[in-house]
Order: structure tokens, then C-alpha cells, then sequence
């Protein structure tokens, strides 16, 4: 396993130069591109990991899981698919047009921008704060590291430049779907900026393949919340990539803006990659290549 993967950390790495870092976001423009790290671990507790494996980044959409995650222990399933679908979506994560088009202001998944402001505004706490630090808890839990917080610079960097998003809000405000448009911003934005590395989201990813129970046996997520956030995973995970991934990997991912993809095979293993490079649709390009020649050499898809 070691030299497989310092074998397709060397083997993808070059891949960076088709790609470019999220310059939309300030703080994650000055990342360099060259990085590409994995880490995997087992149900035996067996670590393997190469590359930048431990260089540290922001979860941004990985972070919609969680959001995900919490609202349903808070609200249960009818609750939060009455403001939000489960259909995957053919447009970019950022998108407002279906929206628009519908005949309800309802987006499509959790796992777009819109539903994830969605979602961050049902998740409960008295304050922006206590919001936040309940989805910090489940990640340190998930990860079973305590260290695990904000990067405030990138929170700060996402807050300044979040036109886009403030468009997304205030369109749902304006449909009835959100209330308070700049504190659930501030949650979705401080919720993305949770800084963790490849083998923090290797462990996460274990704990979704045993549905919901941690490297050392803790349950920390119900398992049929578990099942849900893996649906999700592979159906709309990779935005509008996901079917693609679906059919070359054939594994549950989740990505983010800043490169990294966390991934699992159900029962076998959780994986943590990092490759600030991205593709036209937003997805690490070193990290999905990475993953796809991983699982094709390990044998790893689940369909």
C-alpha cells in the first residue's frame, strides 16, 4: 500500500499544470499548486500516507456533510428535505438558474451552494458561535483529533468576497426560505473554513465506512444519518461531476474548492486526498486522478 501510493503521488502530481487554484477566494489563490497528498487508514487502524499528506487546508464544501449531518440529528429527514431535495444537479455548484426555474425556491440538493446555506441556517445553537462549534465537535470526533479549528484568514477571505453567495441568500431570503441572511452566512462561511489534513480526513471518511463509528469504536453519528451523507457522496458529491467519478471510481467523495476529497470504501477504508490544483468544475484534478487510479488498481469501486 505505501509504495502504491507514493508510486500515484509522483505519477499524478504533474497533472497540476492543467489545473488552477480557487482564485476567487483570496486566501486560497496563494496555495501552491504543486501539493498532492493521500492518506488512508483501515478498520485496523493501518495508516498509510504520501506526499503532503500532512499540510493543512480548509474543508469549504466538505464541510456541507457535516452541515448535513447535524441538521438531521437536530431536525430528522422530513424536516430538512422539505426545504431541500435530493436530486443530483447538471449545474455548477454555484449556480442560481434552477432556482429560478422552479416552482418553488427549493434547491436541489444539500450539497450545491444554495442548499448548503440552506441547511447551515436550520442547524441549531443560540448563537453563529455555538452553531459553528457543534460542527467542530463532530469533525474533531470523526477525526478523533481535538486540535482541529478555524482558519480565520480564510474565513475572513471568504467573508469579503462572497458576492456570489449573498446573491444565492438573499434570493431565498426573498422566497421565504432563509430568515437571517448575514448569520447564516457567517456559519456557512466559518463552517468551510474548518482546517484539517489528509489523514484527519482519512478518519473521517472510516468513520462514514462504518457508518457513523470512529477508528476507536466511538459512534458518533446514527447510522441511518451516515447512510444519507454516503447517498449524497455519490450521487452529488463531486458537483457536477459526480456521475463521472461515479462510473471511474465508483466510490463515495465529497470535494472542496481548496483540493481537498474525502473518500471511503463502506467497511474497508477512509481516504483523505489534497490537490489545491482544480479542474473547470472544482474538484481537485490531481486528487480525482489520483482516486480513480487508486481505485481501479485496488479494485475498490462499490458498484
Amino acid at each position: 500500500m505505501q509504495n502504491l501510493l507514493e508510486a500515484l503521488v509522483a505519477k499524478h502530481r504533474p497533472a497540476a499544470r492543467e489545473g488552477k487554484v480557487a482564485e476567487y477566494i483570496p486566501e486560497l489563490a496563494g496555495q501552491n499548486p504543486d501539493l498532492l497528498g493521500v492518506a488512508v487508514v483501515n478498520p485496523q487502524g493501518e495508516m498509510h500516507a504520501a506526499g503532503a499528506y500532512r499540510h493543512r487546508f480548509t474543508l469549504q464544501s466538505i464541510s456541507k456533510l457535516i452541515a448535513l449531518m447535524v441538521a438531521l440529528m437536530d431536525h430528522g429527514e422530513e424536516v430538512i428535505f422539505s426545504k431541500v431535495g435530493m436530486e443530483p444537479t447538471g449545474d455548477p455548484f454555484h449556480s442560481l438558474y434552477k432556482l429560478e426555474i422552479a416552482s418553488e425556491a427549493k434547491p436541489l440538493n444539500p450539497m450545491i451552494n444554495a442548499g448548503a446555506i440552506v441547511v447551515s441556517s436550520l442547524i441549531r445553537g443560540k448563537s453563529v458561535d455555538d452553531r459553528v462549534k457543534r460542527m467542530i465537535h463532530l469533525v474533531r470526533e470523526m477525526a478523533e483529533n481535538p486540535e482541529i479549528d478555524l482558519d480565520r484568514a480564510v474565513y475572513r477571505s471568504e467573508r469579503e468576497t462572497a458576492d456570489r453567495n449573498r446573491a444565492l441568500a438573499y434570493f431565498l431570503k426573498g422566497c421565504g426560505v432563509i430568515d437571517d441572511v448575514e448569520e447564516t452566512l457567517d456559519v456557512y462561511f466559518r463552517q468551510c473554513s474548518i482546517c484539517v489534513d489528509c489523514l484527519d480526513l482519512a478518519r473521517m471518511g472510516l468513520c462514514l465506512a462504518q457508518n457513523g463509528v470512529t477508528l476507536e469504536g466511538k459512534r458518533v453519528i446514527p447510522e441511518d444519518v451516515a447512510r444519507l451523507a454516503k447517498t449524497f457522496m455519490v450521487t452529488c458529491g463531486m458537483y457536477n461531476a459526480s456521475g463521472e467519478f461515479a462510473i471511474r471510481a465508483g466510490i463515495p467523495a465529497k470535494s472542496g474548492v481548496s483540493g481537498g476529497i474525502l473518500a471511503l470504501v463502506p467497511g474497508r477504508m477512509g481516504i483523505g486526498v489534497f490537490g489545491p490544483a482544480l479542474d473547470k468544475k472544482g474538484n481537485s484534478i490531481t486528487g480525482v486522478r489520483l482516486l480513480e487510479d487508486f481505485s481501479k488498481k485496488m479494485g475498490l469501486s462499490i458498484f
